[in-house]
């Protein structure tokens, strides 16, 4: 690191679980964050500000004045613009020594296949069950660790699927695929402005943990928050032994010589 890295990111040297170790680990990580939107604006700056060196965005919307209420990346001068290159905009006016790959497009199977397979860790800021199974599949097939998160109205949750370590459940663990879910949007529900922030900040902290090598992960618990008391509420995760996803994949390592 040079002088300016050492002053920039000093906070994090002192702490006795980062100090120039965890930082540098951070400073060659790669990122892949999908989803720009309330959930992926606060993941996004606080990777940077943190100084991970590369973080690829995706999504592809564009910013509307609805999207300010609680997109906090995003500025009225930004409204029609892609709104991963608006969160581009705003990591380079904190951090410019970045790396910042926006990609306005959408995350299908195919393109997550490379996309995940260059990553050092995934955090699903998505809006849709499709999405969400088709990222957990692409961190299964090439064991990377997911940090999900999601919000809706005053309800929030957030877990850590990581298939590195057998034992963990993947999020089609808790999630089946097959399973039919009411999808909610925040257009048609609404969703509390903060709620976003509390979350999305949650999953930057648990995705700069496992970059950094430090802490112990939310692997096998979700937690879940209800915003209008306040309350946290925990629950285990299991695996689940017939799951479509990860089953077969932790069959073909058992089975490799």
């Amino acid at each position: 690191m040079n002088d300016d890295q050492l002053l920039r990111y000093s906070r994090h040297i002192m702490l006795d679980e980062l100090g120039i170790e965890g930082q540098r680990r951070l400073l060659a990580a790669h990122a892949l964050v999908i989803g720009a939107g309330g959930l992926g604006s606060p993941v996004a700056l606080y990777l940077a500000t943190a100084g991970v060196g590369t973080i690829r965005l995706v999504d592809h919307d564009v910013v509307d004045l609805t999207n300010l209420q609680r997109q906090i990346a995003h500025t009225l001068a930004r409204v029609g613009q892609p709104k991963v290159a608006s969160i581009a905009a705003a990591i380079a006016a904190i951090n410019p020594d970045v790396r910042v790959d926006a990609l306005q497009l959408r995350a299908d199977a195919a393109r997550l296949a490379d996309w995940v397979a260059a990553a050092d860790v995934v955090i699903d800021c998505s809006d849709n069950f499709a999405t969400r199974h088709a990222v957990n599949a692409a961190c299964v097939a090439h064991r990377k660790p997911l940090v999900s998160g999601a919000a809706i109205g005053f309800d929030g949750q957030i877990s850590v699927y990581d298939t590195r370590d057998a034992k963990q459940p993947c999020y089609a663990c808790l999630f089946p695929p097959e399973a039919t879910f009411e999808e909610v949007r925040c257009a048609t529900m609404g969703v509390f402005a903060p709620l976003v922030g509390i979350i999305g900040s949650m999953q930057a902290a648990e995705a700069l943990k496992l970059l950094a090598g430090t802490g112990t992960s939310l692997a096998g618990r979700l937690q879940m928050l209800d915003a209008r008391a306040m309350e946290w509420s925990e629950i285990s995760l299991m695996r689940a032994p017939g799951c479509p996803v990860c089953a077969s994949r932790r069959q073909a390592d058992s089975d490799a010589p």
